[in-house]
């Protein structure tokens, strides 16, 4: 490696170390964290319907030609 790229390697470790945030310990009591993880649940159950929150688009059926491609086959 030469001398430039070795400077701008060096440059540009000391830039991310400077950004890097370490998260600090959670210190709540068990019983904050329970009552925090119960708090953010939604009221209707994720587990009973996991696909009543999401829109999905309707499903074509691939059966066959419409009846306008009969049109145009005709014409």
């Amino acid at each position: 490696m030469n001398k430039r790229l070795l400077k701008r390697h060096k440059r540009q470790v000391a830039r991310a170390k400077d950004r890097v945030r370490l998260s600090e310990p959670d210190v709540r009591t068990p019983e904050e964290r329970k009552a925090a993880q119960e708090a953010s649940r939604s009221p209707s159950g994720r587990s009973n319907d996991a696909h009543a929150t999401y829109n999905t688009p309707a499903v074509r059926s691939h059966a066959g030609p419409t009846s306008g491609s009969k049109a145009k086959a005709d014409g």
